[in-house]
């Protein structure tokens, strides 16, 4: 019977990686898309940055609460969700930053960037989201 729940366990675990990863996909593509709608019209980095996170992260709450976590929704776990994804944000920017200075200049640096920064944050959101905000 404890061999029966923990291979339950681990299957709900994978399950929930494998949406939290589809829809982290679909998220950084928002996200990358905005990124580099911003660049284009000519915001500076860190404002298309903050716009990017804003729209990949709302994207990311709707799917993750509803899909990847299967979680009703409620003041709280918005809040939670609010305070993590704060935190992410300066996480992020913070990452992109250092990133953008140390990274050599090349036409991938802006997305080097970009993508170091998203996959830090991705793996922070996943650890919190599962063991605070989405837990049941």
């Amino acid at each position: 019977m404890v061999q029966d729940d923990a291979a339950a366990a681990r299957s709900g675990l994978l399950g929930q990686l494998v949406r939290f990863a589809i829809v982290g996909g679909f998220s950084a593509i928002v996200d990358l898309s905005v990124y580099s709608l911003g660049l284009h019209l000519g915001l500076s980095t860190y404002v298309a940055r903050a716009l990017s996170f804003v729209a990949g992260t709302t994207t990311a709450y709707a799917l993750n609460r509803r899909w990847a976590f299967q979680v009703e929704g409620g003041a709280r776990r918005a809040g939670g969700f609010a305070l993590l994804y704060g935190t992410t944000f300066f996480l992020i920017l913070g990452v992109n930053a250092l990133a953008l200075a140390v990274l050599p200049e090349s036409s991938w640096r802006i997305t080097l960037a970009w993508a170091i920064s998203q996959g830090l944050g991705t793996a922070w959101n996943f650890v919190m989201l599962r063991l605070v905000v989405f837990r049941n």
